[in-house]
């Protein structure tokens, strides 16, 4: 099952179990469980500490347990952790073998302190990027709690639950029977979520918190470079993020990059973040940003206001919120999201193996989800606004190339239809002839670019009329010692490095802000 590279690498790394574990193993004739058993029977040869056993007394199967020997600790797989989930086994593997995670102590004593009993069941698909997360989280749950419990479950693999359970979108995630969330989530949001307390007690944390001299909004590429840009300069230095890594998370292939020639989306937000931790950063994760208070005099301080009720000063802001993902606003997107209506390919496209979906955006972005949709469902259409199609002509000539495509240009989709549990189709007008014509499908995976999150921003700073935050060359707004960088402003072409670039920039601009205010203004604002 496993090549001898890999077999090596994983040997490497059980060196590190100190407890003994049991590979519990539910099989049956099928070809997934002889895949299955040849994984397992490989990890096993690779240590003393690892038993194999075969029960076939789980439901699923195929499926095994990882279990400590002796003791309640223990995760389970329904299905092959490969692909992105490969990760996810391995830390199981050393986690459940007695290997200490890296998890802030406060965080992993929160994890214990849980009471009551927690049946988690997460859905992924092998090729989903942003599954990961939510399965490497709970599982460390299970671990550190006995009271915790966790299943992962291969949608592909599982058809027949996804169907029933009315998965449309991964990660989908359970806890004791009903839905519990969707899509990325790291331990503490997971925590947030079901430690009722936890965000009273965060916001009285935050609210004993000195004055920053530079506090970022933001935790993307933008974000992440101009803290550490201002940490250089060794001054106090804060980043409030609603998720760090922000619209990279969501990024599937990286190829340009300069100086790296591929990564994935992930893997630079985790990059990001440890760069940063390297410097005297003060990260504020899962803080979402409702108000900015400029200063009320030159170098006083600027307020930002959190949706949990703390407030953050600060004598210079930089704004770097990014960008989220643009909807249709068509009747019945809301309705029906994550139950048909999809944004992200790479995660959703194995849940319609199959199926007919449409793609609707004929840039870069709509035609390479076409063209890797083409690969796993049954049909694909996409529809796009223009009288033509805007991608790299290399896209263009690879999607001409699919039979199983159609293209409808000139065409606006008006609504999504559906039968109250799920997507059945979609309307669209022809914009040369005003006429509505319907299209029976399953699927509609929306990319048609993004929109700034500005909106708590209008009476703050100048906007745009679409939104993006106004600067000038040096990054600075409408606002004395408030800047901003990356996808939320007026810069052109929103592209990681040059949102490096700019929030680079937007630091230096931000102290040579601080070191030009004059000392009597300090003494005042001090006093």
């Amino acid at each position: 099952m496993l090549d001898a590279n890999l077999k090596e690498q994983l040997k490497a790394y059980m060196e590190r179990i100190t407890q003994p574990i049991e590979l519990v193993a539910s099989l049956d004739d099928s070809a997934g469980s002889q895949e299955m058993l040849a994984l397992l029977e490989d990890i096993a040869s690779l240590s003393p500490q690892v038993t194999l056993v075969r029960r076939d007394d789980d439901a699923r199967k195929p499926s095994f347990a990882i279990h400590r020997t002796g003791t309640a600790v223990g995760v389970r797989f329904a299905g092959l952790p490969m692909g992105h989930e490969f990760n996810s086994l391995v830390l199981a593997l050393l986690q459940v073998g007695g290997h200490p995670s890296k998890t802030a102590q406060d965080v992993i004593e929160q994890v214990q302190a849980l009471d009551g009993e927690y049946h988690f069941e997460t859905y992924f698909s092998q090729s989903c990027q942003n599954c990961p997360d939510v399965v490497q989280a709970l599982n460390l749950m299970s671990v550190i709690n006995p009271r915790i419990h966790h299943v992962a479950i291969d949608g592909a693999l599982f058809q027949s639950e996804v169907d029933g359970r009315q998965v449309m979108a991964v990660p989908t995630i359970f806890l004791n029977g009903e839905t519990f969330g969707q899509g990325r989530m790291d331990l503490e949001q997971i925590l947030a979520k079901i430690d009722t307390g936890a965000e009273k007690r965060a916001a009285e944390k935050l609210k004993t918190k000195e004055a920053f001299d530079v506090l970022v909004v933001g935790g993307g590429p933008a974000g992440a470079a101009a803290a550490i840009y201002a940490a250089r300069k060794g001054i106090r230095t804060g980043v409030a993020a609603e998720r760090f890594g922000g619209q990279v998370l969501d990024t599937m292939g990286i190829e340009n990059f300069i100086s790296v020639s591929h990564t994935e989306g992930p893997k630079l937000a985790v990059a990001l973040e440890e760069h940063v931790k390297a410097y005297d950063v003060d990260i504020m994760n899962l803080q979402r940003a409702e108000k900015l208070v400029p200063a009320k005099v030159p170098g006083g301080f600027a307020e930002v206001h959190l949706a949990n009720g703390a407030v953050l000063k600060s004598r210079s802001v930089i704004l770097a919120t990014g960008a989220r993902w643009r909807q249709m606003n068509v009747p019945g997107e809301d309705e029906y999201r994550n139950k048909g209506v999809a944004y992200c390919p790479h995660c959703d496209g194995p849940l319609f193996k199959g199926k007919r979906v449409a793609v609707i955006g004929g840039g870069n972005s709509g035609v390479e989800a076409a063209i890797d949709l083409a690969g796993i469902v049954a049909h694909v259409t996409l529809i796009e606004f223009d009288s033509s199609l805007r991608a790299d002509a290399v896209l263009q000539r690879k999607l001409n190339s699919l039979p199983n495509v159609k293209i409808i240009t000139s065409a606006l989709t008006t609504e999504v239809h559906g039968d109250g549990a799920k997507v059945v189709g979609l309307t669209y007008k022809d914009r040369n002839t005003d006429n509505l014509h319907r299209i029976e499908l399953e699927g509609i995976f929306v990319q048609i670019g993004l929109v700034p999150n500005t909106e708590w921003l209008k009476d703050a700073v100048a906007l745009t009329p679409r939104g993006e935050i106004e600067i000038d060359h040096r990054g600075q707004t409408s606002q004395p010692g408030i800047f901003a960088a990356g996808d939320a402003t007026t810069v052109p072409y929103k592209q990681i490095v040059i949102a490096m670039g700019e929030g680079s920039k937007a630091a230096l601009s931000a102290f040579d802000y601080l070191i030009r205010l004059a000392p009597a203004e300090d003494k005042a604002v001090a006093a």
